[in-house]
């Protein structure tokens, strides 16, 4: 929305408004609604404040429970009941702890490498990795699976470590695209490797529970790098994974 000295529905507003505030909130609501259903994203990386990680957690979760008190209190919900009066306190923990903790680059990870002894030189496929993420635009579920493979260059990795990695670039606000991007480039990091492939199917409860509110469908992304380019090594892939 442009509102420097440009005309709006045929009708200036710099300087002289004759939109009330009322329509405006409704043209920035509209605005920001069509970047979340239209699915946008800005970055491969994680949109992330300089400060980020200057407060603690115990801060950050201070700070948030009495934000969300504030949320429910407006929403006219009555705190003072037993089933309620906690909530603010275990929707902060759960943002900082739990579904939000992959912001926090101290979580990530450790991952040790070792030589492919075995002399493995075929695709390793990890698939059917339970994963749950958060959209960025509306702060609802994704969930879904990530099929995960890579082809050793003389390093392989512990399986579990596969879905940690995983885990751990879904534990924030995400994008699919770029989740699936994050990684991929992380295992390709890791591994010393560009033969890496990353498919993830999931379900958007900003899809499914508000906007169109459809329940059936899903959503594919996909990063191939190195020999998954190949038409057949690909194919290969796809196959293991049965997509």
């Amino acid at each position: 929305m442009n509102t420097n000295g440009k005309s709006l529905n045929g009708e200036k507003i710099n300087g002289h408004s004759f939109l009330n505030n009322i329509d405006l909130i409704e043209l920035e609501l509209n605005e920001h609604d069509f970047i979340g259903d239209n699915h946008i994203g800005t970055s491969d990386e994680t949109p992330m404040k300089a400060d980020a990680f200057v407060l603690s957690d115990r801060e950050k979760m201070a700070i948030i429970e009495d934000h969300f008190r504030q949320i429910m209190d407006t929403l006219g919900l009555d705190l003072t009941d037993d089933s309620l009066k906690g909530t603010p306190k275990r929707v902060a923990k759960m943002f900082v702890k739990e579904i939000f903790s992959g912001l926090n680059p101290e979580n990530k990870p450790s991952i040790s490498v070792f030589d492919n002894k075995y002399k493995y030189g075929e695709m390793l496929v990890e698939k059917n990795i339970s994963m749950s993420s958060t959209c960025e635009h509306h702060f609802l579920p994704i969930v879904g699976k990530a099929h995960v493979a890579y082809i050793s260059s003389g390093q392989v990795i512990g399986l579990s470590k596969i879905n940690r990695i995983v885990d751990y670039f879904a534990r924030r606000p995400q994008v699919q695209e770029r989740m699936t991007v994050q990684i991929a480039n992380e295992l390709k990091r890791v591994l010393n490797t560009e033969d890496v492939a990353v498919l993830i199917e999931a379900k958007h409860m900003c899809v499914s529970s508000r906007g169109i509110q459809d329940e059936t469908s899903s959503t594919v992304t996909a990063d191939y790098s190195g020999k998954f380019k190949d038409k057949y090594t690909r194919e290969e892939f796809l196959k293991y994974v049965e997509l």
